[in-house]
């Protein structure tokens, strides 16, 4: 998890919305984890964009999952289509009453809490391009390490 996500997360003024999202993130987390992902969350794309959770398998191939809270969430955010170049999945993450009938219909879906996610709907898979893909597993790991580095020696 990012630091400024652990930050939120201990924040008593992080505002429900906020504390929804990381909780989503760490089922969500965990679900791709029992699918041999390895994940990273608040990760900048080279587009400037960052997406919410992504994952990447020993296949090399990476998943998008941009979590939306609630319906005015979802209608406040234009930016998620500029998200499916940078992975060959892409999928919205929803809590349990959120109104699935308002998210475009050609994205996987999942429901997601605090400990798992289910795929609701599955994501169809578009191939990234070869050069994107190998300078982004690149960053991937080097991002990783450095949030891995940082939780051995803080000082970093």
């Amino acid at each position: 998890m990012s630091q400024a996500i652990v930050i939120a997360a201990g924040l008593p003024s992080a505002d429900t919305e906020t504390r929804l999202a990381i909780a989503l993130a760490r089922g969500i987390s965990r679900a791709l984890a029992d699918q041999g992902y390895g994940t990273l969350v608040e990760f900048s794309l080279n587009n400037g964009r960052r997406a919410d959770v992504i994952g990447l398998d020993g296949a090399g191939r990476f998943i998008i999952i941009e979590i939306k809270t609630s319906d005015a969430d979802f209608r406040a955010d234009r930016k998620w289509p500029e998200y499916r170049e940078h992975c060959d999945l892409f999928y919205f993450a929803v809590p349990v009453g959120f109104p699935q009938t308002i998210l475009p219909p050609d994205c996987g879906l999942m429901v997601a809490d605090a400990y798992a996610a289910a795929v609701i709907r599955e994501s169809e898979e578009i191939p990234m391009n070869g050069s994107r893909r190998r300078a982004q597993v690149l960053r991937f790991g080097l991002v990783a390490s450095e949030r891995l580095q940082r939780l051995a020696d803080p000082r970093l």
